[in-house]
């Protein structure tokens, strides 16, 4: 049976963060696939989705950033669903997809922290196994006890997946103040955001690509 980890993310960008968890993932959890699933409108961020590239940008990103890696793929399902995107529809769109295959979620420890809101979290635990990818800021405790309660419903894994001190969040503001950001991502990937000019203030955007290339980032 196929052993297949979903990651899930705005990516927004894509970063060698989320390269070293996906990597880390597959061999703690001795994946045969990872597939990377760009979030569509996601219902906790519908008030802050101005400072995010189009979803067919973002996806292009991924793809450049795992072309490399011949177990990652990435599927653009939540980008094409219109409106709020949920969980629970996404784990359903990749069972029938995979019918026989072990499906395992891959999340981080803030999110897993908070799963019990996700909209039918019982059901998501119904079509696939939970994992915990980051624990930069968790407590052992609450991740211990979430676990416990969760285990009702389904597989529950707990990684032990070193934190990366990067977050696209910084990367976006290194970017808008000027700064080198190319250390964090790779090297098609800054590319990409030069060349389309993403993450820069209105302003800056009227600055022609060949202003601001690669080697001035």
């Amino acid at each position: 049976m196929a052993r297949i980890g979903l990651f899930g993310g705005s990516f927004n960008p894509i970063h060698n963060g989320h390269l070293h968890l996906i990597e880390s993932a597959r061999q703690e959890l001795q994946l045969d696939r990872v597939i990377l699933v760009p979030a569509g409108i996601s219902p906790f961020k519908q008030s802050s989705q101005a400072d995010v590239p189009s979803g067919a940008e973002r996806c292009a990103m991924c793809r450049l950033a795992v072309a490399s890696l011949p177990y990652c793929t990435v599927d653009d399902c939540e980008i094409r669903r219109e409106g709020v995107s949920y969980t629970v529809d996404t784990v359903g769109y990749f069972r029938q997809q995979y019918p026989d295959a072990e499906l395992i979620l891959l999340v981080g420890s803030d999110m897993f922290l908070s799963f019990h809101r996700w909209w039918r979290y019982q059901a998501i635990l119904q079509e696939v196994a939970l994992a915990v990818v980051s624990r930069e800021t968790a407590d052992e405790a609450a991740l211990a006890a979430q676990q416990q309660f969760l285990l009702q419903y389904g597989k529950i894994f707990l990684c032990h997946t070193p934190a990366y001190p990067i977050s696209s969040t910084k990367i976006r503001e290194i970017r808008k103040k000027g700064g080198n950001f190319s250390c964090y991502l790779p090297e098609k990937v800054v590319e990409y955001i030069v060349s389309h000019m993403l993450y820069l203030d209105a302003g800056e955007k009227g600055v022609s690509a060949e202003d601001g290339g690669v080697g001035n980032v």
